[in-house]
């Protein structure tokens, strides 16, 4: 099981920017479906919040990954 758990575990940054990355082009992908659903001020505004999000969740991964980098040493 230990195993199995480590494949699910970021340890370095590297892996946390590849994970960055790829729930970027899922945001942004789902941005764009909500300016086709949306047209306006009101796709836009979801499209926003859909990059912001990706923003927040980035830095949090990067911090948790550099935290855990420092208690482990």
């Amino acid at each position: 099981m230990t195993r199995i758990k480590r494949l699910f575990t970021i340890k370095t940054k590297f892996e946390a920017f590849l994970a960055i990355y790829a729930v970027a082009l899922g945001a942004t992908a789902r941005g764009v479906h909500y300016l086709d659903d949306y047209p306006g001020v009101g796709g836009e505004l979801l499209f926003l919040c859909c990059c912001a999000a990706v923003m927040v969740v980035g830095g949090l991964m990067i911090d948790g990954v550099t935290l855990k980098q420092t208690y482990e040493s």
